[in-house]
């Protein structure tokens, strides 16, 4: 009798295989040289937006999978790579979220995917996807700690696959606060303004340098709310998805010309919206 073919990986085993490879593969090319991996980074947006060896890499490692496993659908990844499929599901992937830490030695940094579903009239060859955009599938792995998070409108909300109890509503000055703003805007009223709005509500601030891995913390109830402005879509719909995957709330809201990615504990979230919104420059 002749051998049945293994059945191919669902959604979620293929997401994590590949956060895993590209994980192992971005640690190994750090570990043979870091000062390689330093001489050889591409500036992108200044002296702390860049990519390396590692980040290319790892991208191209989870594309090529990814065209070989899905053929029909679309890829939208930080470093270039990209493909138009006709199934209407975006894979966005940011092969290393928190590369200044990964370049520096530091542990927080992950792989992120997302899986999303685009209507066919807001699809195209684009660099970025909707920011409200239902996100089928996030998962975000940790190297560092072995940390896999997962969740999103097909997939419960979890942790190295233990379920993460659902977030409970609460106020924004008992939480602490994940956010990040580039120093350069500091200086720029329309988006310093609400930012000091915003940042003065919580217990707490913390500003660790990788989306997704602060909105995975988030997700498991480590962090109570994160917040920040123009934020790319490899930065927030992998750590999005998870979020309300288990239970809380997020919000995109324009303020003064920017968009403010915003996620938490119901309640929360809408406090820092409103927040954000007194920013509004006259």
């Amino acid at each position: 009798m002749a051998q049945q073919p293994a059945p191919a990986p669902t959604d979620t085993e293929l997401a994590a295989a590949l956060l895993r490879d590209a994980g192992a593969l971005a640690r190994s090319i750090r570990a043979e040289s870091r000062t390689a991996l330093l001489a050889g980074r591409h500036l992108k947006g200044g002296i702390s937006d860049f990519a390396t060896a590692a980040d290319l890499a790892a991208e191209r490692l989870i594309f090529d999978a990814l065209r070989a496993a899905r053929p029909d659908d679309s890829i939208l990844g930080e470093e270039g790579a990209g493909h138009l499929g006709t199934s209407g599901r975006w894979w966005v992937i940011d092969p290393v979220d928190g590369t200044f830490n990964f370049a520096s030695g530091s542990s927080y940094w992950c792989t992120a995917l997302a899986l999303v579903a685009v209507p066919p009239a807001e699809e195209g060859a684009t660099a970025e996807l909707p920011a409200d955009a239902e996100v089928l599938l996030g998962a975000v792995f940790q190297p560092e700690e072995d940390k896999l998070w997962l969740g999103g409108t097909t997939e419960p909300a979890s942790l190295n696959g233990q379920h993460l109890a659902p977030l409970a509503p609460a106020s924004v000055e008992t939480l602490a606060a994940g956010t990040y703003i580039h120093p350069g805007w500091l200086s720029q009223p329309r988006a310093a303004v609400p930012w000091q709005r915003a940042a003065e509500l919580p217990a707490t601030l913390r500003m660790l340098g990788s989306g997704s891995c602060d909105l995975s913390r988030v997700a498991q109830g480590e962090l109570g709310v994160w917040f920040q402005h123009s934020v790319p879509s490899w930065d927030w719909l992998p750590g999005k998805g998870i979020v309300e995957a288990a239970g809380g709330d997020t919000a995109v809201v324009r303020v003064n010309g920017l968009d403010w990615c915003i996620a938490g504990a119901p309640g929360a979230v809408a406090q820092l919206a409103g927040a954000l919104g007194r920013g509004v420059l006259g």
